[in-house]
């Protein structure tokens, strides 16, 4: 009975003892379930520049379709680019046709050339070298030149062309040019009426890098029948084949301008004489928010 009594108690002992110990359970991880890092592919957005056959582009700052539309205006782009108006090239030409006959006169170059070629070069006279310079033709300094000059970037930056006091001497002096190196001799071989073989010849010759050089010169020979003054000059008959409407040219009295100073920006003057910068651009025949340094700026 005793030996009975003390197996009880040894039972109810180890069963208390189990009874305190801490029950674990332990349990294999689930692999579909653990953590993992999710890395997300993003597709950068492709820039595309603007092209004839892409008109819309995607800008880097925040990738907005950018659309582009032509320009009623037409646009002048050689040593300048600028937009300009029928009746401004219509103007132009009355102001210089006497000089370039006289130049035809004394040298032999065709004066439909040296309009043609002053018209795209200086932007009908509103390009930054003609007004600041009196330079139409885009003629840089060279070594020879010991003359007064100004820098403007045009194939470089900073390049030294030619300054002149008046606009008659960049005519006189682009003639000068053309007789007096020797690479544009064989221009000189041409029938004094003959545009179009003047237009190829020089860039034959090396006075443009474009390509469409001679078609833009005889385009705008053609538009404005510029060959009407050769044929005056050579005492020939000239028909005219096509017919430019002009309205006459006012002038408002009260026109302000504003010369451009170091620091100067399209919007810093549209701020200062309160107009806006589209309103700018158009008063002054701009096509971008380009400025340069004395450039003067119509502000009323």
């Amino acid at each position: 009975m005793i030996k009975k009594f003390i197996l009880i108690v040894i039972m109810i002992f180890v069963v208390s003892c189990n009874a305190n110990h801490a029950v674990v359970k332990t349990t294999k991880p689930n692999p579909r379930k653990s953590e993992a890092q999710v890395v997300q592919r993003v597709r950068k957005p492709i820039y595309r520049p603007v092209t004839k056959n892409n008109p819309v582009a995607i800008t880097k700052k925040d990738s907005p379709t950018v659309k582009t539309y032509s320009n009623a205006t037409e646009v002048l782009e050689a040593t300048t680019r600028v937009k300009v108006t029928t009746q401004m090239v219509l103007a132009y030409i009355d102001k210089y046709k006497s000089v370039a006959k006289e130049n035809m006169t004394r040298t032999g170059i065709p004066a439909s050339i040296t309009l043609g070629q002053a018209i795209l070069e200086s932007g009908a006279g509103t390009g930054p070298l003609s007004i600041q310079a009196n330079n139409h033709f885009g003629i840089k300094c060279h070594k020879e030149w010991t003359g007064p000059s100004i820098k403007y970037t045009d194939d470089e930056e900073n390049e030294c062309f030619r300054k002149y006091e008046d606009p008659s001497q960049s005519f006189k002096d682009h003639s000068y040019f053309l007789t007096s190196r020797p690479r544009y001799a064989e221009l000189f071989s041409f029938q004094k009426d003959d545009y179009k073989s003047w237009a190829y010849g020089l860039k034959a010759a090396g006075y443009a890098t474009d390509k469409q050089y001679p078609d833009k010169l005889i385009g705008l020979i053609e538009k404005y029948q510029l060959s009407k003054y050769d044929a005056e000059v050579l005492g020939k008959d000239f028909v005219s084949t096509t017919t430019i409407v002009s309205k006459p040219i006012t002038y408002n009295d009260e026109v302000q301008k504003y010369t451009v100073v170091k620091g100067d920006s399209l919007y810093s003057i549209s701020k200062k004489f309160n107009i806006s910068i589209e309103e700018l651009k158009k008063k002054n025949n701009l096509i971008d928010n380009t400025i340069s340094l004395g450039q003067s700026i119509i502000v009323k």
